[in-house]
């Protein structure tokens, strides 16, 4: 490939020519944490392992609330790590990457690399970010994946002056907020739902033109049909086509023939846990899934059945190995008959909700996309900020 004048080809990639490559452990500090784990867990230093990373993100705290103290932080042979430090996965699921905010302790599974006055945290961990692909290449080959401590410092990086480094790591922290920003304001969607399905869908509270007491009655009062068909063969499902195939946990592929055409209809997982979708259009199921036609807003008995998962569950699913749909337990659970105009007004409210989640979804993942362009072009030096 022809190298435009300018640029410079390395063993990171293209980059301008005024700039360096250096390994991570020639510009960073390190953290090798101790084999010991605490006993005790009664302090105030957040204790972190690998679940509790994300991605590219700062973390604070551990998502279970393990803390030790500087007592038992010493006596495990464990040291302090600083703010604005990065965390590095280095077992497993190599090349998760994180930058601490505050005082933190890790367990072994975790690298910890230190900036040096030569190079911006933020800009470190959008390297190793982009990097991870390649990271497995640098791991010693064994059962599980794993980065020792030289393994970790020998990872190549590209290395701007460092005024551009904090450039290109305030634009990339920019968009970061925007998208955590758009994280914060789906999970307040998230929880409007959960409240409203909570309040209007038990008649604990009404929409104003509604005052009629909620029924109760069997399930199987309100089912036209609770069935399955004849399956798809082996050789259908292994073809790619337009109709949603459904199994046991949800939609699997797309297939080239329907079972069913024009339905409406919730389908309900045979196998394992309980789990219900609800669908119109063509569409094809295995034989792990049962079909079932009522009377009724489809939508609102979708989010009534969703709410209640969990005590489903135990109701509805027998055996102790495998365990199956009872279809007469199906039939047997009481649910709630509002007049229809009520359940349609229910479910409208919720399904706008939805639509409003999944907006805010769409936008945060063109951002995640949008980001991903971003650092291709800036972590190459294609497009200069200074």
């Amino acid at each position: 490939m022809e190298v435009k004048p300018g640029y410079k080809q390395t063993e990171v990639g293209v980059i301008p020519e005024e700039w360096g490559v250096s390994k991570v452990g020639d510009v960073c500090g390190c953290i090798v944490p101790g084999r010991n784990k605490p006993k005790f867990f009664d302090g105030d230093i957040p204790w972190i392992t690998t679940p509790d990373l994300e991605e590219g993100k700062a973390i604070t705290r551990s998502r279970i609330g393990l803390c030790i103290s500087r007592v038992e932080a010493k006596a495990v042979g464990s040291k302090i790590v600083p703010p604005g430090s990065v965390l590095m996965s280095c077992a497993g699921e190599l090349g998760i990457v994180a930058l601490t905010k505050n005082n933190i302790v890790v367990n072994q599974q975790l690298h910890v690399f230190i900036p040096t006055g030569r190079i911006d945290g933020t800009f470190l961990l959008s390297a190793l970010v982009r990097q991870k692909e390649h990271i497995a290449g640098f791991a010693t080959k064994t059962a599980v994946p794993y980065l020792n401590k030289n393994n970790c410092n020998s990872i190549p990086i590209p290395l701007p002056p460092l005024p551009e480094q904090r450039a290109i790591a305030a634009v990339l922290s920019d968009v970061d907020a925007l998208i955590g920003a758009l994280d914060q304001l789906i999970a307040k969607k998230r929880d409007l739902k959960q409240a409203a399905m909570q309040q209007l869908l038990t008649g604990w509270q009404r929409l104003s033109i509604f005052h009629e007491k909620f029924r109760e009655v069997p399930f199987k009062s309100i089912c036209n049909n609770i069935f399955k068909k004849s399956p798809i063969s082996s050789s259908e499902g292994a073809k790619d086509g337009a109709f949603p195939l459904f199994v046991s946990g949800g939609e699997a592929k797309r297939i080239e023939r329907a079972l069913y055409s024009n339905t409406e209809a919730l389908i309900f997982s045979d196998g394992g846990v309980f789990d219900v979708r609800h669908f119109a259009g063509d569409f094809s199921v295995t034989d792990h899934c049962y079909v079932v036609s009522i009377r009724g807003d489809m939508r609102f008995y979708f989010y009534w059945l969703s709410l209640h998962k969990s005590k489903l569950d135990s109701l509805t699913f027998k055996g102790s190995g495998l365990r199956n749909l009872d279809k007469i337990a199906l039939g047997n659970i009481k649910v709630p008959l509002p007049h229809e105009s009520e359940q349609t007004a229910i479910a409208s409210v919720l399904s706008d909700i939805d639509a409003e989640i999944a907006a805010l979804e769409a936008r945060r993942d063109k951002t995640r996309a949008l980001k991903q362009g971003m650092m291709q072009e800036l972590l190459t030096g294609r497009t200069r900020l200074v």
